[in-house]
């Protein structure tokens, strides 16, 4: 047998990793209320791209949304100016690491202590015994309401903090990190403030490492409408109901939703080309969410491909295998559908497991796979943030391991979407397509309670609002591009997702008072007076807080 013919009948394996982070800042001050897109960047972001540099047969689809990109470059511009002209960080965390003193208000210090405890407790803080010992003490000042952190107990906090969220391949190949890991406590401002300016040096670097991977054939960069909007419902709210027929809906249809899809769309290309210096031949929906005339709006600007889930799959044509790509009718873009047992195994079973039984698992679940159908196609499709703060060493055994059994496999081939497209790879025709997401196949994390849809209700109203404002009076063009990308971001499918009673009360107060202040400033921006309701809280979680322990503050008033 030849070896084309042996790589033809090779079952291809595509991992995808999706890069997403909604937009924190502050509509109106421009201040970051939230600090996750940086803790990423540096810890996620560049241990991803470490992986795929250090193995040479890796290949992966790596998606990025434009907000996330924005961002990664507002926040190593932000730090290059705080060193080199004096400008303050946007960042209240980071402005408390680099800073020669802590506030002095007892309220604020307490934040900060509590925040430096916002982190996974059994992997980023009990696996470095003097964070846990600090976070120990941390606990027990914040039961006690009248306990105020000392300045040298809140500069090791705060440094073990982002200690503990530096990746694992900065933390095995970087001797600034390996000194302060070994330092252990007594963290000076300018060991502080140098920690940042190095934490700059790796965000900035994050965009160029994928492009750099990108030009190398490495990888496939793909992207997502602007800023992470579910397009079916923004086109039409009634798709969900094909999934789930008798799920309430808001009151109203969103105003000209399908016009604000387009724009998603056109935006998101403009900032990935301007980035990446290339047009993506693939789309990867918010939340994998698609419907038919989502389809039809992506075959129009081009896509070669576009991802779902395989419940989106089974809803659409029962008994359809995963294995190969579709077509709509025979035509448009090519649609893959992820296999979500073996991508939810990463994401939320692997975490607890040796890296090598994992891999182990995985790969021979891959290889029962490869008879069935020789030369087909497995989509392995994941956040590539989200999961592996639950892994030891940030996932770095597992991913080594995974990415160098693939790498090698005489019966499994790493491809992307676009090679394997251009390869011959079969599409059948898809005769329908239920709309629904890569969440239960259906849109029901971002609509149909109470809260979500009054989410969208407020939404609706706000932008029926700018539809008046459009049309009746005269922007220039800069105010016009203004309004248009901040309406975007209140469109985002974060907000609604977090909305629910059944998520941790800190994670549903930070992202719904977000969404009010978008809204917010988005009417006041209009000189419209917003509506009453925005005064009022969407939404109250009742699960349980993120990473263990007890409940947060706010990081929006850390000064």
């Amino acid at each position: 047998m030849s070896d084309l013919t042996q790589m033809d009948t090779r079952l291809r394996v595509v991992l995808g990793w999706h890069m997403h982070q909604p937009d924190y800042r502050d509509p109106e001050s421009g201040e970051y209320r939230l600090p996750w897109t940086y803790l990423h960047a540096i810890k996620d972001y560049t241990d991803m791209a470490a992986h795929l540099e250090s193995e040479s047969g890796a290949r992966a689809v790596v998606n990025f949304t434009p907000v996330l990109l924005e961002q990664v470059e507002d926040y190593a511009n932000q730090i290059h100016a705080y060193f080199f002209t004096g400008q303050p960080l946007r960042d209240p965390l980071l402005r408390a690491l680099a800073a020669e003193r802590f506030p002095e208000s007892p309220r604020h210090r307490r934040e900060l202590m509590a925040w430096a405890l916002r982190a996974n407790r059994e992997r980023l803080v009990a696996a470095y015994p003097a964070y846990f010992a600090l976070a120990q003490r941390a606990d027990a000042q914040l039961a006690d309401p009248t306990a105020v952190p000392d300045e040298a107990f809140l500069a090791d906090l705060l440094t073990w903090y982002h200690l503990a969220w530096v990746g694992e391949t900065l933390k095995r190949s970087s001797a600034f990190v390996k000194g302060l890991i070994s330092q252990q406590s007594g963290y000076e401002p300018r060991q502080r403030r140098e920690f940042v300016r190095e934490m700059g040096i790796w965000i900035a670097d994050v965009i160029p490492r994928y492009r750099r991977l990108a030009d190398a054939g490495r990888i496939e960069l793909s992207m997502t409408p602007y800023s992470h909007p579910i397009v079916p419902l923004l086109i039409d709210f009634r798709s969900a109901r094909e999934a789930m027929p008798d799920v309430p809906l808001p009151e109203t249809r969103y105003p000209d939703g399908l016009t604000r899809a387009h724009w998603h769309v056109e935006e998101g290309l403009k900032v990935f080309e301007r980035v990446f210096s290339r047009r993506p031949r693939g789309c990867w929906p918010s939340e994998g969410a698609l419907s038919e005339a989502t389809l039809k709006l992506l075959g129009e600007y081009g896509f070669d491909w576009t991802v779902s889930g395989a419940a989106v799959l089974g809803h659409s044509d029962p008994g359809a295998p995963l294995t190969t790509a579709y077509r709509l009718g025979g035509e448009g873009c090519a649609c893959f559908f992820r296999n979500d047992e073996l991508s939810d195994r990463i994401g939320f079973q692997y975490a607890n497991w040796h890296g090598d039984d994992a891999v182990a698992n995985l790969v021979h679940a891959l290889e029962s796979l490869a008879p069935t159908d020789p030369g087909g196609i497995v989509t392995i499709f994941l956040d590539g943030e989200n999961a592996w703060e639950s892994y030891p060493a940030n996932g770095y055994y597992f991913l080594e391991g995974l990415y160098r059994a693939l790498s090698h496999h005489p019966l499994l081939k790493l491809t992307t979407f676009s090679e394997a497209l251009d390869e011959g790879l079969p599409v059948r025709t898809l005769p329908r397509l239920v709309a629904g997401s890569w969440v239960y196949g259906t849109f029901s994390t971002w609509l149909g309670s109470p809260d979500k849809n009054q989410g969208w209700e407020l939404l609706s109203r706000a932008k029926a609002a700018f539809d008046a404002v459009l049309r009746d009076r005269h922007l220039t063009p800069p105010a016009h591009a203004d309004v248009l990308r901040r309406l975007a971001i209140c469109e985002s499918s974060d907000w609604f997702w977090w909305l629910g009673d059944y998520n941790p009360q800190e994670a549903v107060s930070d992202f719904e008072k977000l969404f009010r202040r978008h809204l917010t400033a988005l009417y006041r921006y209009l000189g419209e007076s917003p509506t009453p309701e925005l005064a009022h809280v969407l939404s109250r979680g009742q699960g349980q807080p993120e990473g263990g322990g007890v409940m947060r503050q706010s990081v929006e008033n850390l000064e």
